[in-house]
This record gives structure tokens, sequence and C-alpha cells, in this order.
């Protein structure tokens, strides 16, 4: 399977190449949060320095005396501007604050005391708090580390958009190619059913055979649209259902009992814009999906209703049954439950549905080994409803 090995091989680089820059983030910060620390106590143990001494200075200051020479005390003192100080006396009331913005409730809590003895009897506590720089060190690496994860974050999804928009590239290239070599053999068909006709022109089959070519034809016409902006045209949907579960009914088992219902005058009449090709190609890989999960015997209906201006078609059979974990990956390109298969068939549904015709397609419900109900919803036209 080509496609699904291709995307489990984008995913996986994806995947590893994330897991690489995610290590090397946590080793930067390891290291910046070491180096950051280092500093920290460096840094501490000099504002634990610089409060000795400013302790001291303050102690100087208080016992000297009118004819001493206090400027280096001073200078000493005003040179504190960034570590908050608490001076306190023995009852622990607060004396003096330095450098505060937002007193503390209990200044005792903080780094010291340091204590200054005026005299035998008298004694003065300091303490102390980090600096804001201190403070903004501590937290420098946890902010490197955010950023390192922001630009992992986007450098991982810018990525995953680029091999989404390769994985794009693929799905047209494969899809155009596959219409281009369609078209040889269908002309060789044509041409044999034309010689058929000649020969044979009671044959009951040879209009069978007619209506094949003419799905091929649809086929690799579909096939050719992906990857170009389709037209839609407002057209009664009914005659589309109509006709798509006709041509199913002919090529499927009589043992799967075949169902088809439009709801009421309404759904008979309504309008949607749309591209009737790539729609009944969804409407059909819906129903046969439904025929191969029921392996060959159960019972296949189709609904068409509309319900305050929205267009329901329902899809339900009496199959295997899906697990509600898969109900969104089973739209995933390459994820496919059959033994062959390459899985696009649900995912190009998806976008013909959703990005096409800005419709919705998913399950509705689903119960294992009892069926499955497969729901698309699409938009009136404004148009309104057909003419009788």
């Amino acid at each position: 399977m080509l496609f699904e090995c291709f995307g489990m091989k984008n995913r996986y680089y994806s995947l590893r190449i994330g897991r690489a820059a995610l290590v090397v983030a946590l080793v930067f910060v390891i290291i910046s949060v070491l180096f950051t620390n280092h500093l920290s106590r460096l840094l501490a143990d000099e504002e634990s320095h610089k409060m000795e001494i400013w302790a001291e200075a303050t102690r100087q200051l208080i016992q000297a005396e009118d004819n001493t020479n206090i400027d280096l005390i001073s200078s000493i003192i005003e040179g504190n501007t960034t570590i908050p100080v608490y001076m306190l006396d023995a009852e622990g009331n607060v004396l003096l604050t330095r450098n505060v913005r937002r007193a503390v409730p209990d200044p005792t809590k903080l780094f010291g005391p340091i204590e200054v003895y005026l005299d035998e009897n008298t004694v003065q506590y300091i303490y102390y708090d980090e600096s804001v720089s201190l403070r903004q060190l501590r937290v420098l690496p946890y902010i490197e580390f955010g950023i390192i994860l922001l630009f992992v974050f986007i450098a991982v999804i810018t990525m995953y958009i680029g091999q989404r928009s390769e994985q794009n590239r693929v799905w047209v290239g494969l899809s155009k190619e596959t219409a281009h070599q369609l078209g040889t053999p269908i002309s060789s068909l044509m041409a044999w059913h034309e010689l058929l006709v000649g020969r044979y022109p009671d044959d009951e089959l040879i209009p069978q055979m007619r209506l094949d070519i003419e799905r091929l034809k649809a086929i690799a016409e579909r096939f050719s649209k992906i990857g170009s902006e389709p037209e839609l045209h407002v057209e009664p949907l009914s005659p589309l259902v109509r006709a798509t579960f006709a041509y199913m009914r002919a090529r499927t088992s009589s043992r799967i009992g075949m169902t088809l219902t439009i709801d009421g005058e309404q759904a008979e009449k309504v309008l949607t814009n749309i591209c009737a090709p790539l729609f009944q190609w969804v409407l059909e890989n819906l129903m046969k999906n439904a025929v191969d999960a029921m392996d060959g015997e159960g019972s296949l209906s189709i609904l068409l209703k509309v319900e305050s201006g929205h267009i329901l078609i329902d899809v339900t059979d009496t199959g295997r049954g899906i697990e509600r974990g898969l109900y969104k990956r089973i739209f995933q390109p390459g994820y496919t439950s059959k033994a062959r298969g390459w899985g696009l068939g649900l995912s190009l549904s998806k976008r013909i549905i959703e990005d096409y015709h800005r419709g919705k397609i998913f399950v509705l419900q689903s119960v294992v080994g009892a069926g499955t109900t497969f729901r698309i919803v699409l938009e009136e036209a404004e148009d309104g409803t057909a003419a009788a």
C-alpha cells in the first residue's frame, strides 16, 4: 500500500525529529538550570556578604558621634538599592525598611537575622530578602524552556503542514495518473462495445456493458478532478441518489437486502449545490464498504430526508460495526480494515464532502457486530426546491 507507507514514513520521521528536538531542548534547559543555579548561589553569597557590611555600617552610623565623618558609612548604606531590608528591635517591631515595595507580614521568615549590637543591652536584628535580579535569574531557565518548547512546537507543526502538502501533491498526482491510465482501456472497451452492438443487436447483456463503460468513464473523470476545484451546480438530489442506488442494486448480491427511502415531498424535490460525479462516487463508496462489512449477507438501507434546512443522507448496514475509538481514524489516509486496499476511500469521501461541498460526513452510530450508520450532511440550495 504505497500511500499508507508514504504517510506512515512521514509520520515516523516527524515523530523522530520532534523527539530529537525535545531532547535537545531538555539538555539545553538542564545545562541552563545548573549554570543559573551556580550563578544564583554566587549572587546569594555576595548579597549575604553585602548585608553583613551594610549591617556593620548601620551600627556605626547609629553610634557615630557628631564630629565623626560618616561619608563612607553613608555611601555604603545608600549603595544598597536592590536588596529589601527590615530592621527590627528585640520585641520584633519594625524600625526601618529599605528597598521594600510591598511589606511582608512576617519579616522574621526572611534571610537573617544579622544581629546589630548598639551597646551591651541593646540589640537590633536585620532581615533581608533576595533582590529582584536574583529572583529573575532563578526563573530565567524556565522562561527559556518555555520559549524553546514554543519554537519546537512551531517547527513540528510547520514540518507537519509541509508533509501534508507533500501528501496532497502525491494524492493529486496519483489521481490524475490513474485517470490518464484509464483513458486507453476505456476507449478500447467503447470500440469493442460498438462492434458487439453491430453483431448482436438483441443481446440483453450488451446494454449493461455500456453502463459499466460509462461508469468507468465517470470514475476516470472523478479522479481527474481530484486536486482541482470542482464545478458545483444546483441540482435535485433525489435523482442522483436513485441512480446510484439502482446501479449498485444491479451489481450487488441478492443476499443483500437493499432499500431506498425518500422521506417526504420536500426530500423528493430538494436542491443542493453539488458536483454530481463526485457525490455519486462518495455514495457508491459508502455502499460498497457497507456490502463488504456484511460479508455478502445482510441488509443495506439509504435514507434521504430534510431537517431544518439540512439535507441528511444516512447509509445503514447490518455489518461488523466500528469501535467508537475508530470513528475519526477511519477517515485518515492509509487506514483500512481490508486485507487488500489502500485505505483511501473514506479519506477521499471526507475531502469531497467537506472541502468541496462544505458539508459533513461522519459515523452517526455503530454497534460492533450489529451494524453502522454513516451520515452525509449537505445544505439546501438557496433556490429552494425544484418545480413539480
